[in-house]
């Protein structure tokens, strides 16, 4: 069997593959993530889940790597993750009473093949106020996720609606992942019973 190399340092991507008891390792990839300027947001996230899985790949040319990465995009602009309690209230009162889309893009690589790909997921917010904002932020939780909020946590309070993948939003589009993988011969169509909770093997 193919072994399977999670090229993130994301709990959540973690936590989603072990939901679905995918056997995997991880190593977080150490890969340039700047990306030009006017970059497309499925573009942009197809590009890091790429250099993600590849930087892996060099080290373990046997397996089989998946890199993601996961935007969220307003008004045409791409929200990362905010650098601090300011940009994350700006960040935050954006996306409040209205709605915005999250990418994530997914590059799966074996020796013999390369899939690339991406979902986008459609997400309204309910109108917040300030002191809603401010006591989020306090949590410290949005520091590290796009769009400055995490839904699969206490950000999953801010969302009216949402179409498309919840998954996605989390940052590791399941169904999908899992249908490319069953497709490249790298997981069959059974499914364990035995929890994997992802060995990290580069020592972190």
């Amino acid at each position: 069997m193919t072994n399977i190399i999670l090229a993130s340092s994301s709990p959540r991507r973690k936590e989603l593959l072990s939901q679905v008891n995918i056997s995997y390792t991880v190593h977080p990839a150490d890969a340039d993530e700047t990306i030009p300027k006017g970059t497309a947001p499925a573009d942009a996230v197809e590009q890091l889940a790429l250099r993600k899985a590849e930087a892996v790949f060099a080290l373990y040319p046997d397996a089989a790597v998946i890199g993601a990465d996961t935007v969220v995009v307003k008004d045409g602009q791409i929200l990362g993750k905010p650098a601090g309690k300011a940009e994350a209230a700006e960040m935050i009162s954006s996306l409040s009473g209205t709605g915005h889309s999250v990418y994530t893009g997914v590059a799966i690589i074996t020796r013999n093949e390369k899939v690339i790909f991406h979902e986008k997921t459609n997400v309204e917010f309910w109108e917040l106020t300030e002191e809603e904002i401010a006591s989020y932020i306090e949590t410290g939780e949005p520091f590290d996720k796009a769009g400055g909020y995490g839904i699969q946590s206490a950000g999953a309070l801010f969302v009216k609606a949402i179409r498309g993948d919840y998954f996605t939003v989390v940052g590791l589009p399941l169904s999908s992942l899992y249908r490319h993988l069953k497709h490249l011969g790298i997981i069959t169509g059974s499914f364990s019973s035995s929890k994997n909770e992802g060995e990290w093997i580069n020592g972190k």
